[in-house]
């Protein structure tokens, strides 16, 4: 996994749903690792949240988890942004 950040969208014109999710494992200032996340609705800022891990692959697992799990639910995989 590289440090490009990794969009999700889900859109459902039928019940006015555009949403977008935003993951990225970057290394933090004490040899571990943060993944970031930016969600809400697509055209707006969204919320963002960063969580500290121990090591990257730590952060990637948990990555890759929420990832699997926003597919599950419809969400779908566009090209990495940066």
């Amino acid at each position: 996994m590289t440090n490009e950040p990794l969009l999700l969208t889900r859109r459902d014109p039928a019940r006015n749903m555009a949403r977008f999710y935003v993951l990225t494992v970057e290394p933090d200032l004490f040899d571990g690792a943060a993944l970031t996340r930016n969600w809400g609705r697509i055209g707006t800022k969204g919320r963002f949240r960063i969580d500290l891990f121990g090591s990257r692959q730590e952060a990637e697992r948990r990555c890759l988890a929420l990832v699997r799990s926003k597919v599950k639910r419809g969400y779908q995989q566009k090209a990495e942004i940066g």
